[in-house]
């Protein structure tokens, strides 16, 4: 496994970055080269790891100003993240949009109040998922069934990356509409 990533140019915390820059930033910490099974069983030679970006306060501050900006014309009423890589992203985008956060678990835990779904949501309550990495939508797609199932009315899943390759079309399958702030093209990403 190489590591391909620099530490980004320091900049002033109320300096908003833009969306090459963005890609840039994400690029520099998260790209990793070699050979990778990726959750959905496909084998890649690169991996874009969250944890790289998302424990960065200047590059996850600024993922929280574009996811922000993009939540402006959706104006839900509960943003929800499904554990792990999302709960960093859905909490930052709560804090910098005001709107509460879910967090969706991967499996109902077994003691306590057992639940898969924390946080409050009433049923009609309209929900956008924050996802971090897409390659097929698999896990966001069964987060969106579980919040749909809990009531929230989830018609938006917003990734931080998508890495192109059929998440777009999954999303559309299980009627959601789907973007995200950077595409492996933005991000000068090629696949050898």
């Amino acid at each position: 496994m190489t590591y391909c990533h620099a530490t980004p140019t320091p900049r002033q915390p109320d300096e908003p970055l833009d969306t090459a820059a963005l890609a840039r930033a994400v690029a520099e910490l998260s790209l990793l080269r070699g050979t990778f099974t990726l959750r959905s069983g496909r084998t890649s030679s690169y991996y874009l790891d969250k944890y790289l970006f998302s424990t960065k306060p200047e590059v996850l501050g600024a993922v929280a100003q574009h996811l922000a900006a993009r939540l402006a014309g959706i104006k839900p009423d509960r943003l929800a993240g499904a554990e792990l890589g999302g709960i960093p992203l859905v909490t930052a985008a709560s804090l910098a949009t005001g709107v509460p956060c879910l967090f969706v678990r991967n499996q109902r835990k077994d003691y306590g109040t057992a639940k898969r779904l924390e946080g409050t949501l009433k049923p009609g309550q309209r929900t956008v998922l924050i996802e971090d990495v897409v390659t097929t939508g698999g896990q966001a797609v069964e987060a969106v069934h579980d919040l749909r199932n809990e009531g929230a009315i989830v018609e938006h899943v917003i990734a931080v990356i998508d890495r192109e390759e059929g998440g777009a079309a999954n999303f559309a399958a299980a009627d959601v509409a789907f973007e995200a702030l950077l595409t492996k093209t933005d991000m000068g990403i090629d696949d050898e």
